[in-house]
């Protein structure tokens, strides 16, 4: 019987005690933080055993947009998750090396493709290694080529002239992931060319505030977080830097019971710096 996914998160311990299923794939979708500092020391690479890497940058995201992490078409994702050997009747669970930071956007990226049979490893690599289960250097290995089809569902991509829209929508509200300070501009954007500050009318929701110790808060948190921001149970349009920390959000809104949710494909990063967009600080 193949494996089915019941909940957006899985433990460390469900992934092990299912880490032989013939349906499951494994996917290692570790980015650094554009945040992070450039002189950090760079580590081994280690993996969950017999994970395969998940490119977000350069292959699962159009490499010719003016901006990062551009979604790609329905026909290349669904080419690319093929020749990574993923099936319509795969198991995947996904995850990244900083606990929940990048492997969310994996999961994102698939609900937008229609395809639910998905979850984040809470905590990651470094809750599953705190666990002492097996990992692995990367290696090289031939895939089989897989039958996955994309199903798009448009209502879950939103562009900078829908936002636009939404900032004088009753029923819409934009919450943004970033930090504070570069959602009230007192702290600096990490690429030169983009302005500071947020788009009028959303929220700061950022993205650390929904997470404890690598880990997503509770149900029972989420609930009462995104409640605190979202009393009239509005559609949720989530932003951020270039869409990654968006899906992290957008997770934490799916585990709280919020269905009507959407990420801004171009994030602050597009918004910021275009001309003749409205900018509050």
């Amino acid at each position: 019987m193949s494996l089915k996914i019941e909940k957006p998160v899985v433990s460390s311990e469900w992934l092990f005690n299912h880490l032989e299923d013939k349906n499951l794939i494994v996917l290692d979708a570790t980015l650094p933080k554009v945040t992070a500092l450039k002189k950090e020391v760079i580590q081994e690479k280690y993996q969950i055993k017999n994970a395969v890497f998940f490119d977000i940058k350069k292959v699962f995201s159009d490499v010719n947009a003016p901006f990062p992490n551009t979604v790609l078409s329905a026909k290349e994702f669904e080419h690319k998750a093929q020749n990574l050997g993923i099936y319509k009747d795969s198991c995947i669970v996904v995850y990244d090396d900083l606990g929940i930071y990048s492997s969310p956007r994996v999961w994102w990226l698939f609900q937008l493709m229609g395809f639910t049979n998905i979850a984040v490893l809470d905590g990651g690599f470094p809750d599953w290694v705190s666990k002492e289960y097996a990992i692995e250097k990367p290696k090289e290995k031939q895939r089989d080529k897989g039958d996955f089809t994309a199903n798009f569902k448009p209502e879950k991509l939103k562009y900078t002239n829908d936002v636009l829209e939404a900032i004088n929508n009753k029923n819409q509200l934009i919450a943004d992931a970033r930090s504070k300070g570069r959602f009230y501009a007192t702290a600096p954007e990490p690429r030169e060319d983009v302005k500071g500050g947020h788009i009028p009318n959303s929220v700061s929701l950022p993205f650390n505030d929904i997470l404890t110790g690598g880990k997503l808060k509770s149900e029972k948190e989420l609930k009462l977080i995104f409640k605190k921001i979202n009393s009239e149970n509005k559609e949720l349009i989530f932003s951020c830097g270039t869409g990654i920390t968006a899906s992290v959000l957008a997770l934490g809104a799916e585990i709280a019971g919020y269905k009507n949710c959407a990420v801004y494909d171009g994030s602050w990063t597009e918004w910021g710096s275009t001309n003749n967009l409205p900018i509050e600080k």
